[in-house]
């Protein structure tokens, strides 16, 4: 019931329910599943969060299992099945905010120029690794991208974010060239080898015609940063957060950049204004009298 409520009162992804659940049935193994959830003390709650921190998990995994608990306890005493929260008595853990990493502008470039052969799959994984770039867009965005979502003339493409919110976003020349040889020469080829209707719609597809998924295509952005000899931990998200320093170290707006990233508070975003350091003191040096 807690799971269906997710879905279609919150507008979690599957993803996130999948989280839930799992984080869920990890309390339930705790603190034994013959118990109700009216049954359950704030002390089991606290005792989870340090059992938890002693199996060495990270800050930031305990908070997410942290969240599942309080989301699913609010919602039994929503529901009245429950007289008072036990998550009430326990803190979420702490997590430090870390600068994101992210590759060069020539790092990038490298990492595009990897897939520059005609084969098929070189062609496929050109047009997902521009897109990245072109967009910010999350690894399960570009997943669920569908042919309808790219509007050539307009030059945008429709992406759907957590919480299933649709944003449109610009795609440059380079996005739209290599969408456009993959479309017309590629996709028809690999689409003809899977006969299921449902595959048809998907923008990505595998050499056997069916929907790229994430674990796929999470493998193309690590095969082209072998390739391409960058020896940074490359994997999808490294490319959001280049699109996202490279746009702000270009002179784009923060508020731009959180629209373009689908960030529902700016202070998401704000986390990449650090690269404005350098020209922090590049200005202090230049400008102030005395520097």
């Amino acid at each position: 019931m807690f799971l269906d409520y997710g879905r279609v009162e919150c507008g979690l992804t599957e993803n996130s329910l999948e989280s839930y659940e799992r984080d869920l049935r990890a309390f339930l193994a705790f603190i034994g599943p013959e118990k109700d959830a009216s049954e359950v003390w704030g002390a089991e709650v606290v005792d989870y969060i340090g059992w938890l921190a002693g199996k060495g998990l990270s800050a930031r995994s305990r908070s997410r299992m942290f969240v599942a608990l309080r989301c699913f306890f609010r919602f039994c005493l929503s529901e009245k099945l429950i007289t008072a929260d036990p998550t009430c008595f326990a803190e979420s853990p702490k997590v430090w905010k870390h600068l994101p990493q992210d590759l060069s502008p020539a790092e990038v470039k490298r990492l595009l120029e990897a897939e520059k052969g005609g084969d098929s799959l070189s062609v496929r994984n050109r047009a997902i690794l521009e897109m990245f770039y072109a967009t910010g867009a999350r690894v399960s965005e570009v997943s669920n991208l569908k042919i309808a979502d790219i509007d050539f003339s307009e030059r945008t493409i429709r992406l759907y974010g957590k919480g299933r919110k649709e944003r449109m976003s610009p795609l440059g020349r380079a996005a739209l060239e290599a969408a456009a040889r993959y479309l017309n020469g590629v996709r028809p080829l690999l689409a003809a080898y899977s006969p299921a209707t449902d595959d048809r719609e998907w923008l990505f597809v595998s050499r056997t015609g069916k929907r790229l998924l994430r674990e796929n295509i999470f493998r193309v952005v690590k095969v082209a940063a072998l390739r391409a000899g960058i020896v940074k931990n490359v994997y999808p998200h490294l490319l959001r957060h280049s699109f996202a320093t490279h746009m702000l170290e270009g002179g784009a707006n923060l508020r731009a950049v959180q629209v373009l990233l689908g960030h529902s508070f700016l202070d998401t975003t704000e986390i990449y204004t650090h690269v404005h350091r350098p020209r922090l003191f590049e200005a202090y040096g230049e400008f102030h009298p005395r520097a």
